[in-house]
């Protein structure tokens, strides 16, 4: 009996976005050094013969790169549509490859435990489909216009999860012939049919990442026993006319920019010492040495791009980084939130997890003197 999954990442995470203010699908954002949507092909993949990917295909490539599943196929408008995209894709293999049975499963459900699997494969011997469930255990109220406006009964109430599994010829004949794609439950089709479809015990750890606070109930499910640390960074650079002034990543306006052998972006600098620092893993000299000329007026992004690349390859994540900048001029204000955004993208995180602030050193020292600019920068961060 040849069972495949389809594994949908089509969906954009609005209410992700919207909680979290996370630029990146929801099924893409970093979870315990992976991808979500890694984690969930990497559950499945022991119990089934293959893994049908549906999304955008650079991006499922990228996230997927190395674990064994087919070619992604792009999804549709609509997640009825996509299903469809993902069967099509299986109905197309080698008659000898062609599943029995097909579970459709959410990218964006990273933690799928054997026991739920085999809980949904097990009942198709007697059903057409299965579905994970659990019982509604909350009071239900209904609300209009912010007030109560009834309790709804709970009785017989089920919260529906994924993977859900199906006959595939029935699933894929009832795709084909549907008059439209607006079902957002895969059980759907089977029920308007007149099909039966079970129920099987689901699973409360079986979270589907919708919600920013989602997030942390995941790394603690997922992610292995993290250990806080803290790191703190300090760089200083002098004036130099004819050159930009790069600040954390933006050029701001200034008659004057930093020396230094490579963009002498001060505040990036400061903030890679914290990082590597936290990971006793040097400074930034230690990766890279001013002594190459590789680095010769290197942009500085590239040394922020890789120490969270350092976070995220040793199974780590970056809590929170508090920049400081210290000089009379130029004002930082004004660009304070364009730097914290740069930094967050080059380090893959929200932006609410970066500060930058500035402060004057009362016309005392070089930094008084207008000489240069000096930063500190902290971070905590969370690593095995």
């Amino acid at each position: 009996m040849r069972v495949a999954a389809i594994l949908l990442a089509a969906g954009t995470g609005s209410r992700y976005a919207a909680t979290s203010g996370s630029a990146t699908p929801k099924q893409y954002v970093m979870l315990a050094g992976q991808p979500v949507i890694r984690h969930a092909a990497e559950a499945l993949l022991p119990h089934v013969s293959c893994v049908q990917p549906v999304g955008d295909p650079e991006m499922l490539a990228q996230a997927l790169d190395g674990v064994a599943v087919l070619s992604p196929v792009a999804g549709g408008e609509t997640r009825q549509a996509s299903v469809l995209a993902g069967l099509e894709a299986l109905d197309a293999l080698p008659e000898s490859e062609r599943p029995d049975l097909v579970l459709v499963h959410d990218g964006a459900r990273p933690y799928v435990t054997a026991r739920l699997v085999q809980n949904v494969v097990s009942a198709l011997a007697e059903h057409p489909g299965a579905i994970p469930a659990v019982p509604v255990a909350d009071t239900l109220k209904r609300e209009d216009k912010g007030v109560i406006a009834g309790t709804v009964p709970r009785d017989h109430l089920f919260r529906a999860q994924t993977p859900q599994g199906f006959r595939f010829g029935l699933f894929l004949d009832l795709h084909r012939g549907a008059a439209s794609a607006t079902a957002t439950d895969d059980a759907k089709l089977l029920e308007e049919a007149g099909f039966s479809v079970a129920l099987v015990p689901g699973d409360e750890d079986n979270i589907k990442l919708t919600y920013e606070e989602d997030l942390v109930r995941l790394e603690r499910l997922i992610g292995p026993t993290l250990l806080p640390r803290v790191g703190l960074g300090y760089d200083v650079h002098a004036f130099e006319e004819g050159r930009p002034l790069i600040l954390c990543g933006i050029t701001v306006p200034h008659t004057k920019g930093l020396a230094g052998h490579s963009d002498a972006d001060v505040g990036i600098h400061a903030l890679c010492d914290a990082i590597y620092g936290a990971l006793a893993e040097g400074d930034i000299g230690t990766h890279f040495p001013p002594s190459k000329n590789e680095w010769k007026d290197a942009d500085s992004a590239r040394f922020l791009v890789h120490a969270g690349q350092r976070i995220r390859e040793r199974g780590g994540m970056l809590i929170n980084a508090d920049v400081t900048l210290i000089c009379e001029r130029p004002k930082i204000g004004p660009h304070a939130q364009a730097m914290r955004q740069r930094m967050a993208d080059l380090l893959e995180v929200d932006v609410g997890r970066i500060s930058v602030k500035a402060t004057t050193s009362e016309r005392l020292g070089f930094t008084g003197r207008e000489e240069g600019i000096a930063c500190t920068a902290a971070v905590s961060v969370l690593v095995p």
